[in-house]
């Protein structure tokens, strides 16, 4: 079997979302893909964007990429430190709990800041709930157990309380991603919810009226934002130019209107101790 096809089956038993194009094409050899895991995107046109982000990292690396795409933060990082992935785009949360298996490449900008908020949303025409405690006895809508803004924060201030999501909430779930979060509260199927403020701002661009059926009653304090991370065990060389691909982003036209459509001024390396808040909450819930 010609190792072109055995790349194809590997990617397809892998459930790569995108395969390799043409950034390899024309040489004698085929360099192996660069493997980047991602969580559910929340763009509308996330195909569409996908595929041209693709296309510019593969013109920048000069190598093949491929984007993995999976529900759930914890899939996304048992195949990296697995081995079968080279990089992620990840929640803080998952990067504390495993940050001497990982390094941190970057770190985006969102509004001038490596940083974001936790944002508790209710109905919109909901107008009485400004905290938590409103919400006692109610339905309530987490995006994912690995998630900080969607379900460590919460828990933390539920512990402050001497509660769980158990004995707090009526009934809690899971939607597997913060647009669905939006979606659940909106549609009145929760009575409040958690979710990234960084997505619950960039959908008020892209769908007011879904955003607009919400209301935010509270924001947590400042995160580190969304780390972009990589295996242990990269190679120096990858990782220095996956780092310099993604800081460099904002230098350039197309890089520009990329950040641009995923809302951010840019990627900066940033610094592990972005993430102290999020391990002091990890060490607060779980203890250690």
């Amino acid at each position: 079997m010609d190792h072109a096809r055995r790349t194809l089956i590997a990617a397809l038993a892998a459930g790569t979302l995108l395969g390799v194009t043409g950034a390899s094409q024309g040489r004698g050899r085929e360099m192996p893909p660069v493997r980047i895991g991602l969580t559910p995107v929340f763009l509308n046109d996330q195909m569409g964007f996908l595929l041209a982000w693709k296309e510019y990292l593969e013109a920048k690396l000069q190598r093949p990429v491929e984007f993995v795409q999976r529900q759930t933060y914890k899939e996304i990082t048992d195949l990296l430190l697995g081995g079968r992935l080279d990089f992620a785009w990840i929640c803080g949360y998952p990067y504390v709990r495993n940050r001497a298996k990982l390094r941190l490449v970057a770190v985006p900008v969102f509004n001038g800041k490596p940083l974001y908020q936790s944002y508790l949303i209710v109905p919109a025409d909901d107008r009485n709930t400004m905290s938590l405690d409103a919400l006692r006895g109610k339905v309530f809508a987490f995006s994912d157990p690995d998630s900080n803004s969607g379900h460590l924060y919460i828990q933390y201030l539920l512990r402050k309380m001497g509660e769980t999501p158990a004995t707090f909430f009526s009934r809690t779930f899971f939607t597997s991603s913060h647009r669905k979060v939006v979606e659940s509260v909106a549609a009145g199927v929760a009575h409040g919810g958690a979710v990234d403020g960084y997505v619950w701002e960039t959908l008020l661009g892209l769908q007011p009226d879904l955003t607009n059926a919400t209301r935010v009653a509270a924001r947590s304090p400042y995160f580190g934002h969304t780390p972009f991370v990589a295996r242990h065990d990269i190679p120096a060389s990858e990782f220095a130019a996956m780092q310099a691909v993604l800081i460099q982003m904002e230098d350039g036209v197309q890089g520009q209107s990329l950040l641009r459509r995923l809302n951010l001024d840019g990627f900066i390396p940033g610094e592990p101790k972005l993430f102290d808040g999020i391990a002091q909450m990890m060490r607060a819930v779980h203890g250690g």
